[in-house]
């Protein structure tokens, strides 16, 4: 397994796309399909979880992945225990630290010579929760290290290599419905993060297109059910330097179990996702040329619809939680 270190990686530099005949074919709003067979792609956070989904995916689809993540023990089990189903290998990153990133770039390009998915996955919650103003300094600083400076790493790393290369990829953001579509209140500042890198990755597609790059953008919200992953324990990759100052404070649902118990003193559906098969869909959406993929679009839409209606009388759109109703 690579443990790439902090030395300055060789400079790439971004070239004209001028001639390049764009690998995607417009197909009203989605582009043709991407063979992933013998192609290279790039999973952060993809050891555990959701990430550990998407990969056995990709690997099923003949994909050759490099599984980029910070728990080094979970990563070599992952890839051990991946090692029958494919070309997979493992490298620990820390996608908040740019150095670490380019070192994983570095290693990907010179080894493969191409990437062709890039699929910015890790992610963590602030730790906080609650109240906005319960929230400290740290836990934006840790939450947007990784949600926001992780994907925007990945971006500055790899695109433009991805665009000299003149292979055909595409750019994955693991967002959130939570920020992407409507905040949940009481998670501001993940919901924060998860609003920017889908906002990020809506400017990538159209600038991928403006510049007829063979490259394309999507986002992939994780959705269908209650999702059991790491994310929930996130504290543990916390690092001591951003560890808050004051106790947490309380907030609803601050574990899976506490967040199902409610769901069910609610009345409302507790079934739990199937993380291998969500990253089944996830892939197969990719493969497809959507530019989102998520389950239940139309009560998306439907609630994206009432917020743009209140948007427009100028008043305070509805929440997430408003369209659980």
């Amino acid at each position: 397994m690579f443990r790439p270190g902090r030395a300055s990686p060789r400079c790439a530099t971004m070239t004209g796309t001028e001639g390049h005949r764009s690998a995607w074919t417009d197909r009203g709003d989605t582009v043709q399909d991407l063979d992933l067979d013998g192609k290279v792609a790039v999973v952060t956070g993809g050891a555990a979880g959701i990430g550990r989904g998407i990969v056995e995916a990709l690997l099923d689809e003949g994909c050759r992945v490099v599984v980029a993540d910070i728990e080094a023990p979970v990563l070599d089990r992952s890839v051990q225990e991946l090692a029958d189903r494919g070309d997979v290998r493992g490298v620990v990153t820390d996608v908040s630290d740019d150095a670490s990133v380019r070192a994983l770039a570095d290693l990907v390009f010179e080894r493969y010579g191409a990437c062709h998915v890039l699929w910015n996955n890790a992610g963590v919650t602030s730790g906080g929760g609650g109240n906005p103003w319960d929230q400290e300094a740290n836990d934006w600083r840790w939450c947007f290290g990784v949600n926001v400076f992780g994907t925007a790493n990945g971006v500055l790393a790899f695109v433009p290599r991805m665009i000299e290369s003149g292979e055909p990829g595409v750019v994955v953001t693991t967002s959130s419905g939570d920020g992407g579509i409507a905040p949940v209140p009481y998670a501001s500042v993940y919901a924060s993060s998860k609003a920017a890198i889908s906002c990020l990755t809506e400017a990538l597609a159209h600038q991928f297109a403006a510049q007829g790059t063979n490259l394309r953008a999507a986002i992939f919200y994780p959705s269908g059910g209650l999702l059991e992953t790491g994310l929930w324990e996130a504290q543990r990759n916390r690092p001591a330097s951003l560890a808050r100052q004051r106790p947490r404070p309380p907030a609803p649902g601050t574990t899976f179990a506490e967040f199902k118990e409610a769901l069910a003193a609610a009345g409302r559906p507790t079934d739990t996702v199937d993380l291998a098969e969500l990253g089944r869909f996830a892939v197969r959406g990719v493969k497809e040329g959507r530019f989102i993929v998520a389950h239940n679009l139309d009560r998306s839409a439907r609630l994206l619809h009432a917020r743009a209606d209140a948007i427009g009388q100028g008043r305070l759109p509805p929440s997430a939680l408003d369209a659980l109703g």
